[in-house]
């Protein structure tokens, strides 16, 4: 194939610190690189972090451009700088992430780059947007599908979502599942023995429902500690509720930035619970598959797809009571699980993502694309339709203060699973 010129665009770059975008950037732009492809990937600047930035990372041309501190306009506000440079930079084809991004299309079609689109998952149904905000990602979704040339989704209830809701077809590209074994022996930090706890790794958003999590397991009759991981910025009041849930069994670990403990930690949970339910495939899940461990999920189609017949599956925190229950009483099946669960990691491997994503940028540089797109006019779907009730939560108690915040601001990273 022939040396192709691409640009990654919309995240916040490598190297990947934060979510799944970069971690998928780094991941597929480094082996285009080692296929002998130009990768130029845009790059957010950090506050103070000017002096330093590198130039290369992994064989990837880095372009740094500063954004807005505000979380509602910063993405948009980095991607409007990367583009209006793209433009006077041109590359054969170009990646663009996140549907938020779709207002700022039109100049890279009027510049003749074609471009794909990386689509996320529902992100207008998250409850940190507001009614305004919910309303921008709506219409940026229909944006993103009359003005991609291809469309990408990341799991298969996406691409069911496009389908339904705009007949607009997309190209499926998963992220990897690294398959890791990373030993136990930095366990013994934490007090924590391989097999001797449950697991949570999430941003402290409603959707991830670690209330949910942490709620069932406090109603259990769990002997096994529950070790939670994770924080959010802009959370507070959801963070004093979830530990307003816990008992003297659960433990709370913050945000965790030491990949090889984190991962050791996913290797030798007793379970890990995942409570994600509207981003698409998470790499938090496929981590935690990778790395051998048995699921007990929130029950939608995204983790379905990922965990199959390997998991258990809850909504509610009596869901979560009961697998619980299950899982301490029969160890055995809980190891088979978990044996399963490696095996469906396999599935999701990085190198074959490459594969989709050469083949896609090829399909775009030859100009194999729909001569026409879907007009983007959305149909009534499944997604619309209200949630399933959800349990009051119990209130916060008046003696509960509010936590010392260890988390980093958004600039700050989180590893990717933390999301």
């Amino acid at each position: 194939m022939n040396r192709m010129s691409i640009a990654m665009v919309g995240t916040r770059g490598v190297p990947a610190r934060y979510g799944g975008f970069e971690t998928a950037v780094e991941e597929v732009g480094r082996r285009l690189a080692d296929r002998g492809h130009r990768v130029v990937v845009y790059c957010r600047t950090p506050p103070g972090g000017d002096a330093g930035r590198p130039e290369e990372h992994l064989g990837m041309e880095l372009v740094h451009l500063p954004a807005a501190r505000r979380r509602s306009l910063e993405t948009l506000s980095h991607t409007a700088l990367s583009v209006r440079h793209l433009v006077t930079h041109r590359t054969d084809a170009a990646i663009v992430f996140n549907a938020a991004n779709a207002p700022l299309l039109p100049a890279l079609r009027a510049a003749r780059i074609p471009v794909a689109t990386h689509v996320d998952g529902l992100e207008w149904k998250r409850a940190k947007w507001g009614g305004a905000g919910r309303r921008y990602y709506r219409v940026a979704e229909a944006l993103a599908v009359r003005w991609s040339d291809v469309l990408i989704a990341d799991a298969e209830g996406i691409a069911e979502y496009y389908r339904e809701a705009f007949a607009a077809p997309t190209t499926l590209l998963t992220y990897g599942a690294p398959l890791i074994a990373p030993g136990s022996h930095r366990l013994a930090e934490l007090g924590l023995e391989p097999g001797g706890y449950h697991l949570v790794v999430a941003r402290f958003e409603p959707e991830n429902h670690v209330d949910v999590v942490v709620e069932g397991y406090t109603a259990s009759e769990a002997t096994t500690p529950l070790v939670v991981v994770g924080s959010a910025p802009y959370a507070d009041e959801y963070t004093r509720r979830v530990h307003a849930l816990a008992d003297s069994r659960v433990r709370f670990l913050g945000g965790l930035w030491d990949q090889e403990l984190l991962d050791q930690l996913y290797a030798n949970c007793c379970t890990y619970l995942h409570g994600h339910s509207v981003g698409g495939t998470n790499p938090s899940l496929l981590r935690a598959i990778g790395a051998g461990a048995a699921v007990t999920a929130f029950d939608v189609d995204f983790n379905r797809e990922v965990v199959r017949d390997a998991g258990r599956y809850f909504r509610t925190p009596r869901d979560v009571a009961r697998e619980l229950a299950a899982v301490e009483a029969d160890a055995e099946g809980t190891r088979r699980a978990g044996r399963r669960a490696r095996i469906l990691a396999a599935r999701y491997d990085w190198d074959d993502v490459a594969d989709g994503y050469e083949e896609l940028a090829r399909r775009l540089v030859a100009g194999e694309v729909p001569a026409r797109r879907p007009t983007g006019r959305r149909r009534p779907s499944a997604a619309d339709l209200p949630p399933a009730p959800r349990p009051v939560p119990a209130a916060v108690p008046d003696n509960v203060v509010p936590l010392p915040s260890a988390a980093p601001t958004t600039w700050d990273a989180h590893p990717a699973a933390q999301q």
